[in-house]
């Protein structure tokens, strides 16, 4: 059974002083879903379903985000963490900004 998507979230995250796509990575995601709460997904593994969680980060260099250190920010789920071209190094400064989305998905069990 294919997984549908349950949940959006959204962020933004900085590193003021070094140029770090990873911490401004898992600050993008900590931003995301630091105002969340989603009790169904208790209900979702009782019953054996799966929580997929899927993050897509835009930083300005994505070979330089640690995409297992970003994982780590989510602390439930089957967590997939793709890097892309995105986000902003801005211009005459040591400031990088990373852009995250995530989708939550569930995968519910087979019918017995």
């Amino acid at each position: 059974m294919s997984a549908k998507a349950h949940v959006l979230e959204f962020g933004m995250g900085v590193d003021v002083h070094g140029l770090d796509s990873t911490k401004a990575a898992c600050r993008a995601v900590s931003d995301a879903i630091r105002h969340s709460s989603l009790p169904l997904f208790q209900d979702v593994r009782a019953r054996g379903g799966k929580m997929l969680v899927d993050v897509t980060v835009g930083v300005p260099d994505p070979a330089s985000a640690n995409v297992e250190r970003v994982r780590s920010e989510l602390p439930h789920g089957e967590v997939t963490v793709h890097a892309v071209a995105g986000g902003l190094r801005v211009p005459g400064s040591d400031t990088l900004i990373a852009c995250a989305a995530i989708t939550v998905s569930i995968e519910e069990p087979a019918a017995r």
